[in-house]
């Protein structure tokens, strides 16, 4: 480009720089004296809040202090957040403060904007950066030269873009420009890509390609299913996606409203770095295990990856055969027709206690429960029992307020105890013709509702029918049916099995979602209405049952789906069309998407190239045009593989940072580590349970490392033993296709024929 646009740039640039580090001075000021009164306000809250309640005056006087202190703490601690937000922003600017910039005609007027991962104003309101989630900054990723449109408050509006210019700035230095047209420019993305991999993911806003912004600015889906080939950006056009739902509804919405799936945790960590870099507060994220866990409060949950260890054991056909049946959609179904045929001696009910004694008995509930009109389901039977049984605890609560036992533990509150239990009522206790008998008579209340909250939260959460039995119930129900063609011996050991796991405090993976199914459609529980978006990764290693389960635990939230059919490690591998009508047909939304990306960034073409001859339809995925390195195959024997394992980690040192060691399966990995151990080299093994990574060099099994990525990979023994059939090539693929710049794959003995029926793809060794 020719120097003069060069040095206009380069002005302006330094101009909006100028900008960005006044405003970033008088924000820090600002934040410092936010904090300042944020501290005061916090340190004097004690001070300003004293309890009088001889009084009925001073009673009142009390509550009105209490109430106008907490305003004040929740205005000045958001303020310190807005200032702080601010902060953070400017910080993010100043690093690189936009990264493309548009030429647009409009009604006749020529403009110029530039686009940035934040919008900045100067003192007359003219804008020097727009934020790349603007709708103008559409046409930045979408347009091509010539008319485009986007979208604004009154409609589409119309207007004819001129230039399209793309920058590589680096504070005050702009280290590249070009002008483009359709597509973001091949020459950035080359640099992107081209730069080692460190523990972080990166934020590459600037290279999203036409296909990925599809997918971050859909606002109408209810169900969009994102198929895209390992590499393809769809992780971080999904991340994008919920900065940008963030930014378009932030009057609606928050980030406490979204929760992602991740297929692990140490995935979880590796994403942890990227909403905050495009100014927002992160979602909640979570593993399926975790989530259900947490749903089965006081059981382990067993992770999907146990339950693929426990599968390459001695043959598990039957227990395949009985997980399989667990998993389909077609549960829902049996689960149905089981409540239907449940009498009240089938129901498992059981005793709530209350400081080691019953408080209500389990015949206390079946009387009642008999008592109700067999046309109502069991559903509502059971929710007419917790209502009764709710109303006589309140009941009871209410004869108690003025008992002895009551007045004397009143009597022995501390201020910050009176306190507390006014502040549960405050807004009562400002009545103007409120007296002292009131007073007391509410702070009675509240104390005894603590007391009696255990009881209150077992009726609740219906504690009163032991839905652990029950599930074993319905299991030897399943067997009397011979459910899924499966003998009702296999279906009675499942249930002993399952009880067996109850007394570790444990359940197996595909247990878990049936029993909460069981337990909410008893129930009527289970579901949240506050959630509005909900995103799966790794959607191929979902059963539909499980799905089904999100789907109703959300009823509210719109989903995302994102995956690669190619990497199923764990379920049957299906086409994206055929994915997609199972969900359309599961959910029963109205308005559904299938957004395809089949162009991979992240690999060197002759690693795309390999990793693509493994698949049947591999030749639908496009490589990016960026050169590399053959793979290597290395065959070497028992005796040496160590020493051979050494030799490849001490030459790929040599030029890459990061270096992944992949192997089928943890005990393998724990194996690689002992001879990396016995010839000191340092690096660090992961399982299930890492979240961080804290070495440069990694051994972890191949389904710890979905949706990363890495410098370099060495594939540890992709010998006929260790990967013997079809099955194999979605690992295969998976493995492969995690290396960024260098793949050296090692077999220990005859490789599989897996890899020589695509050896002309390969550098081969011996």
């Amino acid at each position: 480009m020719e120097t003069r646009e060069w040095k206009m740039e380069q002005q302006r640039l330094e101009r909006v720089s100028d900008e960005i580090e006044q405003q970033l001075t008088k924000a820090e000021q600002n934040f410092d004296q936010a904090h300042a009164e944020t501290y005061a306000v916090e340190t004097n809250y004690g001070a300003n809040t004293s309890i009088n309640t001889i009084e009925e005056d001073d009673a009142m006087e009390t509550n009105a202090e209490i109430q106008q202190q907490r305003n004040i703490v929740a205005r000045v601690t958001e303020t310190e957040q807005i200032m702080q937000n601010m902060v953070t922003t400017l910080h993010n600017l100043k690093a690189s403060p936009y990264f493309g910039r548009v030429d647009i005609v409009e009604d006749g007027e020529a403009e110029s904007l530039y686009i940035g991962l934040a919008s900045l104003q100067d003192e007359n309101g003219e804008f020097l950066i727009n934020d790349w989630r603007a709708p103008i900054s559409g046409v930045y990723y979408n347009g091509a030269l010539g008319e485009v449109t986007y979208p604004t408050p009154l409609g589409d509006q119309v207007a004819k873009l001129t230039k399209k210019r793309q920058f590589k700035i680096t504070g005050r230095t702009i280290e590249n420009m070009f002008d483009t047209d359709v597509t973001i420019g091949d020459e950035m993305l080359q640099t992107v890509l081209g730069e080692q991999n460190d523990q972080k993911m990166h934020n590459i806003v600037a290279t999203i390609q036409q296909e990925q912004n599809q997918i971050i600015r859909d606002t109408e889906s209810d169900l969009m299913v994102v198929q895209g080939v390992a590499g393809s950006g769809k992780t971080s056009a999904i991340l994008q996606r919920i900065a940008f739902l963030l930014f378009h509804a932030r009057e609606n919405l928050n980030s406490d409203q979204i929760v992602l799936f991740s297929p692990n945790r140490l995935f979880s960590s590796y994403i942890s770095d990227v909403l905050p870099s495009l100014g927002e507060r992160n979602m909640r994220q979570v593993t399926m295990s975790e989530f259900l866990t947490a749903r089965l409060q006081g059981l382990t949950v067993q992770t999907l990856f146990n339950q693929y260890e426990q599968d390459q054991g001695p043959s598990q056909a039957i227990r395949q055969r009985l997980q399989q049946a667990l998993e389909s959609a077609d549960l829902v179904t049996a689960l149905q027709e089981y409540l239907i045929q449940l009498t009240s001696d089938q129901i498992v009910f059981t005793d709530i206690y209350f400081q080691g004694e019953k408080w209500f008995k389990a015949n206390d509930f079946k009387n009642y429960y008999d008592r109700l009109p067999t046309a109502y389901p069991v559903v509502e039977r059971i929710g007419m029992t917790r209502k009764h049984f709710l109303e006589k605890l309140q009941a009871q609560i209410e004869t108690e307020q003025q008992a002895d036992w009551v007045l004397d533990a009143l009597n022995q509150l501390n201020d910050h105890e009176y306190q507390r239990l006014l502040d549960e009522d405050v807004d009562v206790l400002n009545e103007a013709d409120v007296d002292m008998d009131e007073t007391i008579k509410h702070v009675a209340t509240a104390y005894l509702n603590e007391v009696f909250q255990p009881i209150d939260d077992a009726l609740y959460n219906t504690q009163f029918v032991d839905v652990y039995q029950q599930f074993a119930d319905f299991l030897t129900y399943l067997g009397h049916l011979q459910y899924a063609e499966i003998d009702e011996k296999w279906w009675i050991t499942k249930a002993q099995r399952f009880l067996y796991q109850l007394e570790q405090h444990q359940i197996d993976y595909e247990d878990a979602v049936p029993v909460l199914l069981l337990r909410d459609l008893m129930t009527g529980s289970g579901t949240n209405q506050f959630m509005q978006y909900v995103f799966v990764d790794e959607m191929q290693d979902y059963a539909m049952l499980q799905m089904l389960y999100l789907k109703h635990a959300f009823p509210n939230a719109k989903f995302t789906l994102l995956g690669d059919a190619e990497q199923a490690l764990f379920r049957p591998i299906q086409t994206p069309e055929a994915l997609m009508d199972e969900y359309a047909a599961a959910f029963q939304v109205k308005k559904q998407r299938l957004i395809k990306l089949t162009k991979s960034y992240r690999s060197t073409q002759p690693i795309m190239n390999f990793a693509k001859a493994l698949l049947p339809d591999g030749a639908q995925i496009e490589a990016f045009q960026r050169d590399g390195n053959q793979p290597r195959l290395i065959t070497t024997t028992l005796e040496n593989e160590a020493h051979i394992l050494a030799e490849v980690i001490q030459q790929l040192q040599e030029t890459q940072k990061t270096i992944a060691i992949l192997t089928k399966t943890q005990a393998q990995a724990e194996t690689v580590s002992a001879y990396l151990e016995a010839q000191a080299i340092q690096h660090q093994l992961l399982d299930a349970d890492d979240r961080t990574r804290t070495e440069n060099i990694l051994v972890m099994p191949i389904y710890l490392a979905k949706g990363l990525e890495f410098d370099a990979v060495i594939g540890y023994d992709v010998s006929e033993t260790n990967y013997p059939g079809e099955a194999s090539r979605g690992l295969l693929y998976t493995l492969a296709s995690r290396a960024m710049h260098e793949l050296v794959l090692i077999s220990v003995g005859d490789v599989t024929p897996l890899i020589w029926q695509v050896a002309d793809t390969l550098q081969i060794e011996t």
